[in-house]
């Protein structure tokens, strides 16, 4: 491979901002992972700019904590050009005036909130996952097709599960359906039977739980109520592997979406040499494309100042010669090409806003072990 023709002053130094603990916790392990594949495979490749990337991980927690505001602190005073987190789109309103005011590059590999198109974050807010417009859309659609004609649903009260919902009801009424009862509860909360109770009288068709890890105390819930699986849909925040959580056959039928490709199995092969004991792969791969797209364009700014990374991001992303891994496109910049950049999360072209304007989300159907096996993908445009 070529050398890079600028030696930065300092190495670029990340930060990730990704739950360790909280309601979201489920999803740390995947997301590390991608961060610490990419963060290897760079260094493995030489480097940015003359110098190994550096890396340091810190807690987001959730809403109901304030642990994502000391992390971040933490992590300027490190002195980082960038963050790759928080997964939480509630979270990451609390830090993101924090990080961006810095001028430093947020880089959430899974906030969805719509919230975020237009946010001013002075250019420096980015996001591999899309926005939850092209999620709702296909989740409202998709029950419509299974046949439901009415829809209740249980919903997480913060910026994450309201956006959502907005979506998914705003499809699912276009398709001709009815939303007939939509139930709130906030992070923190620990009982749930009112909203099932309320949610199972209106007898829909289907059921949407726009939720986090409280899934593992609704679920039963609704089982109890006479609620089928098959009635049953899911989202990012809760299509998760419940296996040791719930009896088998509880889930067997129902369904989940997840932004973004499936784990190809070479991909699975690679996130465990960081991590063998990794079971669920949502956003490893939005997270390994986060790492990458913030190296490429560092290389190409020929800086790891984050006002100068940010500067770049859109480049490396559309218009140039295909690439898809660190190694291949940054000897493409370092032989003087432009290049487009696309990962393991599918295809990636950012707008201005930072938001990409076209992606995959992902349909799963759990199965007799209550685990999400993927069936199929569907396209969309948010552009």
């Amino acid at each position: 491979m070529p050398k890079s023709s600028t030696t930065s002053p300092t190495p670029l130094k990340l930060g990730s901002l990704l739950p360790q603990t909280g309601a979201l916790a489920f999803l740390g392990p995947p997301e590390i992972a991608g961060v610490n594949l990419a963060v290897k495979q760079i260094n493995e490749a030489g480097g940015v700019l003359g110098h190994p990337v550096e890396i340091t991980h810190r807690d987001s927690g959730d809403t109901t904590t304030d642990i994502a505001t000391q992390s971040v602190t933490n992590l300027l005073g490190q002195g980082v050009s960038a963050i790759i987190g928080a997964a939480s789109s509630g979270v990451s309103k609390t830090v993101i005036n924090q990080i961006t005011g810095a001028g430093v590059v947020q880089f959430s590999p899974a906030n969805t909130s719509p919230d975020f198109s237009t946010w001013n974050a002075h250019g420096l807010y980015w996001r591999t996952a899309p926005s939850d417009v092209l999620q709702g859309r296909v989740l409202g659609n998709y029950m419509a097709s299974c046949g439901a004609q009415t829809l209740g649903m249980i919903v997480l009260n913060d910026a994450y599960g309201t956006g959502l919902r907005d979506n998914v009801q705003k499809a699912f009424e276009a398709a001709g359906g009815k939303v007939v009862d939509q139930e709130l509860f906030n992070e923190g909360d620990s009982q749930f039977s009112s909203q099932v109770d309320k949610v199972v009288a209106a007898k829909p068709d289907a059921i949407a739980v726009i939720s986090f890890d409280q899934a593992k105390q609704i679920i039963p819930l609704l089982t109890a109520k006479g609620v089928k699986p098959t009635q049953m849909f899911f989202v990012d925040g809760n299509t998760s592997d419940y296996s040791k959580d719930l009896k088998p056959g509880t889930l067997k039928g129902a369904q989940g979406t997840t932004p973004g490709t499936f784990a190809k199995d070479d991909f699975k092969k690679q996130l465990a040499t960081v991590d063998s004991g990794l079971k669920d792969y949502n956003y490893a791969g939005e997270s390994w494309d986060a790492v990458n797209l913030i190296a490429l364009a560092a290389e190409e700014a020929k800086s790891t100042k984050g006002t100068d990374i940010a500067a770049h991001l859109q480049d490396v992303s559309e218009g140039g010669q295909k690439c898809y891994d660190f190694a291949s496109c940054v000897t493409l910049l370092r032989q003087g090409k432009d290049i487009d950049y696309d990962g393991k999360s599918g295809p990636v072209s950012f707008a201005k806003n930072g938001d990409p304007q076209e992606a995959y989300i992902g349909i799963y159907q759990f199965d007799d072990n209550n685990k999400p096996q993927p069936v199929r993908e569907e396209y969309g445009k948010l552009s």
